[in-house]
């Protein structure tokens, strides 16, 4: 291993480390600092006060943080609930002056001092004594320009987190949104569960898998791209009411919105069809916008409304409406291919059917025109594997999808309980798989099995996580909400 090179800000930063350790003051040493206050608290109890009541308050406050800023006799003092202002006074200690002189921006510190305020009436603890708790070997991004790279605040969060605000909150937002979203359920009577991560098929969504070995039962596994089978196996077993919250494997391309592990929430419930669904994906966001103040927000300079209902908007019809084209007088995969060409619809070899086109005329047309929260419902049955059939029309399936700003939130199901149905299907997608679909579902007996002693009707709910945060947080890319999203390597 090559020997490491170091800056001269580093340098100085590591002799003044060894300086300290010979003076066995050694800051890696310390084990435990015992605080009374925070900055958020600190602020709370003092601000109220005018800077003559403050100078006879002898209070004693204690607390911790990273230093940001020092200037001259001054500097500022970060913990996870904010910022506050230090003060220290030469003349009333000089051996305390020089602890704080030995001491850099980005050096985590433990202060004691009482309350004042500054000519300005700036709250300010007067330091009556400063302890060096972890000395920073390496200088912060400068000042004006803090972390704005957008990779870069994504490959080390650690610095993103210290020098931006607004990305603490976006993951403060995002904690508060899982809990809220726990707390929504629950008391809807939902039962939260856990299901595996390592799955031997290949099942739930249409989605490449990340595979693996496992070498005690010599036997490959994927990392699952759904909860969905394991949670309706929980309802042939007797649950009524169940959902889960966890990490999803896809490994698939990334961009603004995919990373390949993300967040999901999956809720079956039985005895509803998906429109109760749309009911409860509709509650659970107006709920979260409500928790968070925002049932009106700017994302993507679209001004979204959470207090209106959503819209519904038949596939069909909105294909009709956008594109001007009626599926519904095209009745074969031929005509549907020749309507396809005419407007240019690129069809991969799986996707020359009527179902497959109309997928592709609604992502092409319509998607965009999805601004305010809207239900899409009735997609065809080749997408759809997984949904029961509409009893009008065959083709199609009881099934929509939620989108705001042209993107997708959440996925749900009128749920395929005839397991003879559901066999075929995914003998269907095996096929798909031979053309060269790598989305494509394979058969799953143990499924078919679990369907054959009997699913009452369910109706189930997919809510992507992260596009939620990124929403109620203002983020336009999964990785700003996500904590250690997937980097291509740095060249």
């Amino acid at each position: 291993m090559s020997e490491r090179k170091f800056n001269d800000q580093e340098l100085s930063k590591r002799n003044k480390l060894k300086s300290l350790q010979e003076q066995h003051k050694d800051p890696f040493l310390i084990t435990k600092f015992e605080r009374n206050h925070n900055t958020q608290s600190f602020k709370k109890e003092f601000n109220k006060f005018s800077k003559d009541e403050l100078h006879t308050n002898t209070t004693r406050v204690i607390l911790a943080g990273r230093i940001m800023a020092i200037r001259q006799t001054f500097g500022v003092i970060k913990d996870f609930y904010g910022k506050i202002q230090f003060y220290v006074n030469k003349k009333e200690d000089p051996q305390m002056f020089e602890d704080f002189r030995n001491v850099d921006v980005g050096d985590i510190i433990g202060v004691e001092g009482t309350p004042m305020k500054t000519n300005t009436d700036e709250l300010t603890i007067r330091i009556k004594k400063i302890t060096l708790l972890s000395k920073s070997l390496k200088p912060l991004p400068e000042k004006f320009h803090g972390l704005q790279d957008e990779e870069a605040r994504a490959r080390h969060r650690y610095l993103d987190l210290i020098m931006n605000e607004e990305s603490l909150q976006a993951f403060i937002t995002r904690s508060t949104i899982l809990r809220e979203l726990r707390n929504f359920m629950d008391s809807q009577g939902y039962i939260e569960v856990e299901t595996p991560i390592l799955h031997p098929i290949l099942g739930g969504a249409n989605a490449r898998p990340f595979a693996t070995h496992h070498n005690a039962l010599d036997r490959d596994y994927y990392l699952r791209i759904a909860t969905e089978l394991p949670l309706k196996k929980l309802i042939v077993g007797g649950f009524e009411k169940v959902y889960e919250i966890g990490r999803i494997f896809r490994n698939e391309g990334m961009d603004a919105t995919h990373n390949p592990e993300f967040t999901s929430m999956e809720s079956y419930e039985a005895y509803i069809s998906m429109y109760e669904v749309m009911t409860l994906a509709e509650n659970i966001f107006k709920y979260i916008a409500t928790k968070l103040n925002k049932t009106q927000l700017t994302y993507k300079n679209t001004q979204i409304d959470f207090t209106k209902p959503f819209k519904k908007w038949n596939i069909i019809d909105a294909i009709n409406e956008t594109a001007k084209v009626n599926f519904n007088e095209i009745k074969t995969d031929q005509e549907a291919i020749q309507i396809a060409k005419k407007h240019k619809i690129e069809m991969k070899p799986h996707e020359n059917t009527r179902g497959h086109i109309i997928n592709l005329f609604f992502e092409h047309f319509c998607e965009e025109k999805c601004q305010q929260p809207t239900f899409v419902y009735g997609h065809p049955i080749e997408i759809s594997p997984l949904a029961k059939k509409n009893d009008k029309d065959p083709r199609m399936t009881e099934r929509f999808e939620l989108f705001i700003c042209g993107k997708e939130y959440a996925n749900a199901f009128s749920e395929l309980n005839d397991p003879i149905d559901q066999y075929d299907r995914f003998n269907n997608q095996l096929k798909e798989k031979e053309k060269g679909n790598n989305e494509a579902n394979e058969m799953d007996m143990d499924f078919i099995e679990s369907l054959e002693y009997g699913m009452p009707p369910t109706g189930g709910l997919g809510i992507g996580i992260d596009r939620m945060v990124m929403l109620f947080s203002n983020q336009e890319t999964i990785r700003n909400v996500l904590l250690f999203p997937h980097m291509r390597d740095e060249k």
